[in-house]
């Protein structure tokens, strides 16, 4: 069968627009809710007060109700006295005791506070000053006049909203109904998550995630069973759909490949408005209308579909209440890598951010469209243009904000190199302080210390082996980052060593068998602390890295090297025993090492740098790192250099 194209890409706002031109918005029915179960709901007609509030004089402060007339006259050197007025009748000179919000009664039209009233006996008061008509009242309508309008239509209703009604005398409002979006998953390779993961198996989570974002703009998610890769199931699923909900959003399907149905079947049931959008990740995307519905086709790469939904669907619910395009807050923040962009696609960065000194800096993070886990850790998207190539090192750019503006202030940045201690010490900073957060960049140990240099990180990760001497760290920081004010802090002794799969086929018993031609080898990237002692440890063996299979194969992290033996892509990987207990892989110890934080002299001497040396000085910490199998903790947070 021959492969689709698409029939023509078009920029995100442009496609964005044309489709929102298609929807009606008074193809949305309203309805009438109980206001105390109206929040966030839409008004689909403007208001008006039933009745005044209040819809009597009523008293603003606990004291007394007089006639403004009798007091008149009255100082602190000549004070007036009144007498409390009978249940049926006031004279003059009389007064009543109120309460705030009490009425008043009808020959009253002041109110004197309780502490300016002097008791003489259970009758009598004197008052020391005169007061004006009118005086601590509120007067009726003070709040809202009958038949005033009170909240126009497309007013999203707030808790303050709904007090307004209740007191206008409203039980009930007038809103637009829940937009239902059928969410259709499509693809043979879909499981249930719970269900057995094969190999070519997918967990279909994406509808999950559309489900949740339809619940938080306002709308009613219907999720559907999984259609398979049939043209002629996914029509009628479609079909089914379009005549229960207001909108169909068909998951995956809407590539380029021989078995991509989606732009097919909505053109054939309806009008394909856009296949294909100058977006990525998102390229895929399908939009179109069948039956006067809208009809998404959002791409299956997790990721895409999360920009899709964001950007188009988020609109279209939008549209479809009437309400008004909620703004995105944003951050400035600077750039500390360049970042190549494709020309002619706008593309979505995900990032993390953190405040380093006065900079909101803005780290990259994975750009795979199928790496759902970026944005469980993103802090924002940086946009980039269509016709710009990419963002360079030290531009000041434009964040939009995934996460409040205060969290991200609470962000600690932890760049170098990687190691499952720094999820440990999240963990342990979290159940003290819930408010502080760690965003981990792994870089390598050298590149940690180039990241502080630059003013880019709090801390860094490193465990760099000095060859000439054997020490750690201390070395590199004084040759590499001589003048930058930093703090070198001990976190733990951890083993180094080979992982292999269970039984060890290859009989690898240590890096002398590595230069076997039978056996892969995964690497770790240059600059890291592991590939340093690798090389290290192969020159005192006379062994030429160049006739190692697999030695230019590079990974970021020891999870990730743990991760391509457990899977067959290599045989063996150098990497710490925690990675390996992870993973339920042979590990065959070639030496302890020190892996160290490096903190910027500033953050160290800060209250989030103090709250974190208590961290990793805590015992719990301690015991919560020695479990996850070879680490040694007894010197952790101790202090063993300063410049």
């Amino acid at each position: 069968m021959a492969r689709k194209r698409y029939l023509k890409k078009t920029p995100l706002t442009e496609a964005r627009e044309l489709f929102l031109r298609r929807i009606d918005p008074s193809s949305l029915e309203s309805e009438a809710v109980r206001v105390d179960e109206a929040l966030h709901r839409i008004t689909s007609e403007p208001v008006f007060a039933r009745i005044s509030s209040p819809h009597y004089h009523a008293a603003a402060m606990d004291g007394i109700c007089v006639r403004a007339e009798d007091t008149f006259g009255a100082t602190e050197f000549a004070p007036k006295r009144l007498r409390r007025a009978s249940p049926d009748v006031a004279t003059g000179g009389s007064f009543g005791y109120v309460d705030t919000g009490n009425a008043l009664p009808l020959w009253a039209n002041a109110v004197i506070m309780i502490e300016k009233v002097r008791q003489i006996d259970d009758g009598t008061v004197e008052i020391c000053e005169s007061v004006a008509p009118w005086h601590h009242v509120r007067l009726v309508g003070e709040d809202v006049v009958a038949t005033e309008l009170l909240l126009p239509r497309s007013h999203r209703l707030r808790p303050y909203d709904l007090g307004a009604l209740l007191a206008a005398g409203h039980t009930t409002v007038q809103v637009k109904a829940r937009p239902t979006v059928a969410i259709l998953p499509t693809g043979d390779e879909l499981i249930e998550p719970g269900d057995e993961a094969t190999p070519g198996a997918v967990i279909e989570f994406n509808s999950s995630v559309l489900a949740a974002f339809v619940r938080e703009w306002g709308g009613e998610p219907v999720r559907l069973r999984r259609v398979g890769d049939d043209p002629a199931l996914l029509r009628a699923a479609l079909r089914q759909a379009l005549e229960q909900n207001h909108i169909v959003a068909i998951i995956a399907g809407s590539s380029a490949g021989e078995r991509d149905f989606t732009a097919e079947v909505i053109a054939q049931e309806g009008e394909l408005l856009v296949h294909g959008i100058d977006v990525m990740p998102g390229k895929p995307a399908a939009l179109g209308v069948v039956n006067g519905k809208p009809v998404l086709g959002i791409p299956g790469y997790p990721v895409s579909a999360v920009v899709i939904a964001r950007e188009i669907l988020h609109a279209v619910v939008e549209r479809l209440l009437g309400s008004a395009p909620q703004s995105r807050p944003t951050a400035r923040a600077l750039v500390p890598k360049k970042i190549p962009s494709q020309l002619g696609m706008e593309e979505f960065v995900r990032v993390t951010l953190g405040r380093v000194g006065s900079n909101l800096i803005a780290v990259p993070l994975a750009r795979g469209a199928g790496v759902i886990t970026t944005m469980v850790r993103a802090d924002g998207f940086l946009r980039i243009p269509s016709l710009v190539e990419g963002i360079n090192a030290g531009d000041e750019v434009e964040v939009e904000l995934l996460r409040p503006a205060e969290e991200i202030e609470n962000t600690i940045l932890c760049t170098g190199s990687h190691d499952l201690a720094i999820g440990v010490l999240e963990d342990q900073l979290k159940l003290r302080h819930p408010e502080l957060k760690i965003a981990a960049t792994n870089v390598g140990s050298l590149g940690g210390l180039l990241a502080l240099q630059r003013g880019e990180t709090h801390i860094a990760g490193s465990h760099l082996l000095d060859p000439d001497t054997g020490a750690y760290n201390i070395p590199d920081i004084k040759r590499v980052i001589p003048g930058t004010p930093v703090v070198l802090v001990h976190l733990a002794q951890r083993e180094q060593g080979l992982l292999v799969r269970q039984g060890n086929p290859k009989r690898i018993s240590g890096l002398e068998h590595l230069a076997q031609r039978e056996v892969v080898f995964v690497n770790r990237q240059p600059g890291s602390g592991t590939r340093v002692l690798l090389d290290y440890r192969l020159k005192q063996l006379g062994i030429d890295p160049g006739s190692i299979r697999g030695y230019e194969r590079e990974e970021f992290t020891h999870m990730a090297v743990a991760v391509a033996i457990a899977s067959g892509l290599a045989d063996v990987g150098l990497a710490i025993r925690a990675a390996a207990n992870a993973l339920a892989l042979e590990f065959i110890p070639v030496g302890a090492e020190q892996y160290d934080l490096l903190f910027l002299r500033p953050f160290f001497e800060s209250e989030r740098g103090r709250r974190l040396m208590e961290i990793i000085r805590s015992q719990e910490f301690k015991n919560a790192l020695r479990a996850l199998g070879g680490y040694e903790t007894g010197s952790a947070g101790e202090i063993l250099y300063k410049q």
